[in-house]
């Protein structure tokens, strides 16, 4: 039977900065960023990661400058809780029961802050998250709880339950994947 701790040691998941737990799969070689992008010259055209929440664990609301495509795969449903630019919220539920209102994949657009959490009834979640371009730290803001309530205060209930207390610093952050 396969449970959180059995992914955890196939897949050799080390504990994430803003919760749960991954490994990097996948980096392609590097490439010259677009004419006109903003992101850094040099970083790979694409990353892959596998992820994993355990009940009672959530991905703290975090913002990257690229595209990230999230593929369930297994365990449990998880929800997104997006908060866009503009200040409106959605959630999405990935997962395999389209009956339930559940999707197998989605998008997550750059400068969107979210954070991801199982499932209720979700002993545990495995997904795959696509960065395009490639996942740099340079690139990944975790959300301070202060900030966002103070630009999104009809949020604050949400804000407040998925960011951590303010103790992680910038530099506590890895500079690049394991």
């Amino acid at each position: 039977m396969r449970d959180a701790e059995y992914w955890i040691r196939q897949l050799e998941l080390v504990p994430h900065p803003e919760g749960g737990c991954f490994r990097e799969v996948y980096r392609a070689p590097r490439s010259e960023s677009a004419p006109g992008s903003d992101l850094r010259a040099g970083r790979p055209a694409v990353t892959c990661i596998a992820y994993l929440l355990r009940q009672g664990e959530f991905s703290a609301f975090h913002r990257l400058r690229s595209l990230e495509l999230w593929h369930f795969l297994d365990g449990g449903p998880v929800t997104l809780h997006m908060i866009f630019p503009d200040g409106a919220h959605a959630e999405t539920r990935l997962g395999l029961s389209a009956d339930r209102g559940e999707v197998p994949q989605c998008a997550v657009e750059p400068g969107t802050w979210f954070a991801v959490t199982p499932g209720a009834l979700s002993p545990y979640s495995l997904v795959g998250c696509t960065v395009v371009p490639g996942f740099d730290f340079r690139d990944f803001e975790l959300g301070r709880r202060g900030a966002l309530v103070s630009e999104f205060p009809r949020h604050q209930a949400l804000i407040e339950r998925f960011t951590l207390p303010e103790v992680v610093r910038d530099e506590d952050l890895p500079s690049h994947q394991p």
